[in-house]
């Protein structure tokens, strides 16, 4: 099939593309979550769907980096987040209805804070080695303050501008997505009063900033694999997302000082229940022998090419994993359960769409134990035995080597998708 459509590749700044969203960028700068697009690329790219009108659809929501562009655009927008706390996030944002007088008159009454009624001992392990005790106690202190206050718009920006506080003072290495707080660091900011003021402020010119709109927004909490995530959405007339790489990154774990600071989970057991339970099994983290079974019947059942060539590639891995000895991850666990969900989407996203709707999809490759995964080339397969068409994959930018074992270099790629007219 051929296309017109000039894709843009990276911008040559690669501004924002190292660890996720823009510290710098309006409403991205809110936290710069470690998974998300650099918002230029992604601006560019909605341009180059051409849509004058309609709804945009992310089924990888994360921060809502793609439903800003959209509504900058002024396009609708539906997004789709199984992560629960990164997705009150995008709501915060995509939102229209944060006063920004009464956001800052709410934080002013709070700083300076008082004394926290919290003892810094009832705090888990990981918050009280991150964070020198009088600095510990003046983020307590405000979190106490926003729990206190009646549910608003304005209350959950202030929980915000605090969460993204934490890495901005804390004294120990808590950068994505691991937290070492065994290992000190000099902090960015050592005042997390005042930083918590400047990150209330940033929230504020930024919504103060926002055009008006007459666009929708549809967030839907829950995974973009479960048909109902879907059932209450719009019709799309384009997709832009980006989802999991299959190279082991965690997405939960990432935002462990977060969810074990503000209350959300204290325990890894509790993370993997409440924050994991509906995102797609990307990490060895995540699998098991008995989700890796039913994968493999699942891909059996299809009896066609792809379903072998998938149950083959695992094969592959087991066996590099086991050359390595006892300690080899089981990275072939991941894979078949990574690919069965990924049809499971992307049927429902074929559902969704618009007839010659056009979707974009950002995901890299890998090679666990020098086994070549190309993760793209197989979501195009995959997306074609749903009903969509394929009409090219374009590399982007070459990506990290650390997995690069067998000498076959690793890139980001754009998988370009079209539901058939």
């Amino acid at each position: 099939m051929t296309i017109t459509t000039a894709w843009p590749t990276e911008p040559a700044t690669g501004r924002g593309r190292s660890h996720g969203t823009s510290s710098a960028a309006a409403f991205d700068r809110w936290f710069r979550y470690p998974a998300g697009f650099a918002s230029d690329y992604v601006a560019r790219l909605v341009d180059k769907l051409g849509l004058e009108e309609g709804v945009l659809v992310d089924c990888f929501m994360g921060s809502g980096v793609t439903g800003t562009a959209a509504l900058d655009a002024g396009l609708s927008f539906s997004g789709i987040e199984a992560h629960p706390l990164v997705a009150e996030l995008a709501t915060l944002k995509l939102g229209l209805d944060v006063d920004a007088g009464k956001l800052r008159e709410a934080a002013a009454k709070m700083v300076p804070p008082g004394a926290p009624t919290t003892a810094r001992a009832d705090e888990t392990s990981l918050v009280q080695q991150s964070f020198p005790d009088e600095v510990l106690d003046q983020l307590l202190a405000l979190r106490e303050g926003i729990q206190a206050r009646t549910a608003s718009p304005e209350t959950v920006a202030l929980k915000w501008a605090l969460l993204a506080t934490l890495r901005d003072v804390a004294d120990v290495k808590v950068g994505w997505p691991y937290q070492r707080p065994g290992v000190s660091r000099v902090p960015r900011h050592r005042d997390a009063s005042a930083r918590f003021l400047r990150r209330v402020e940033m929230i504020a010119e930024d919504v103060e900033g926002r055009r008006a709109s007459d666009a929708t927004v549809n967030v839907i909490v829950g995974s973009s694999a479960d048909a109902s995530s879907w059932a209450t959405l719009p019709p799309s007339d384009g997709c832009i997302t980006s989802p999991p790489y299959l190279n082991n990154f965690d997405y939960a774990d990432a935002t462990r000082l977060e969810l074990y600071f503000w209350g959300e989970v204290r325990t890894w057991r509790e993370m993997c229940d409440t924050v994991r339970q509906d995102m797609i099994v990307a990490t060895t983290q995540q699998s098991s022998k008995g989700l890796k079974i039913a994968a493999i019947e699942t891909l059996e059942a299809r009896g066609d090419a792809l379903g072998e060539d998938l149950i083959a590639l695992a094969g592959r891995i087991e066996a590099a994993s086991r050359a390595r000895g006892p300690r080899g991850k089981e990275y072939d666990r991941v894979l078949p359960s990574y690919f069965v969900t990924m049809g499971e989407i992307l049927g429902n996203l074929e559902g969704n769409l618009a007839p010659g709707a056009t979707a974009v999809w950002l995901v890299g490759d890998s090679a666990p134990y020098g086994v070549y995964v190309d993760t793209p080339g197989l979501i195009g397969r995959v997306a074609e035995s749903v009903g969509l068409d394929c009409v090219e994959t374009i590399e982007m930018r070459k990506r990290g080597q650390r997995w690069n074992r067998g000498g076959h270099p690793l890139s980001e790629q754009m998988v370009v998708l079209r539901k058939p007219s």
